[in-house]
């Protein structure tokens, strides 16, 4: 066999492998804004690691697995939490393939928010590590928002300076 021949077998076989690991994280995602939207707890706490951490659209909101457990459980517990359908999505993942991390658009009641996050290999199980909700706002907007938002966040600005110092 020549040479040419063999490293297009290996990267034929690569390219295959990651394109079905980035389905079965397309898969893992899909499903997890699925249990949300159905409001099953267990399925959507069981997709994300122990340690997981949620990072929510407001400033406040940055919660480790337990804290955004109890947040979101009344939500799940009225049978409709949220309900986010991946528009685009972007994998990644690091040299080991142990870890990915992701981009997505989201259609969401919020209408278009992007997420973010980290996902770990753990025992052959992909499992959500680290997730960042974030609204979009339009360039053309960007003044507007900020005065709508700028009474609540100088108050807050000012407290977390206090509570650095």
């Amino acid at each position: 066999m020549s040479f040419s021949l063999f490293l297009f077998i290996i990267v034929t076989a690569t390219s295959f492998c990651q394109e079905k690991t980035k389905n079965k994280i397309n898969i893992l995602l899909d499903s997890w804004h699925q249990a949300a939207a159905e409001a099953n707890f267990n399925t959507y706490f069981d997709l994300m690691t122990e340690d997981a951490i949620f990072i929510g659209t407001d400033a406040t909101e940055n919660w480790n697995k337990t804290a955004f457990q109890a947040f979101a459980k009344p939500y799940f517990d009225k049978g409709k939490a949220w309900n986010f359908t991946a528009l685009e999505r972007h994998i990644y993942f690091s040299n080991d393939k142990k870890m990915a991390w992701f981009d997505e658009l989201l259609n969401t009641q919020m209408k278009i928010c992007r997420g973010s996050g980290v996902l770990v290999l753990l025992n052959g199980n992909w499992k959500i590590k680290h997730y960042v909700l974030s609204m979009t706002i339009p360039n053309d907007n960007t003044d507007a928002v900020i005065k709508i938002k700028a009474p609540i966040e100088e108050a807050l600005i000012t407290q977390l300076k206090d509570k650095k110092k």
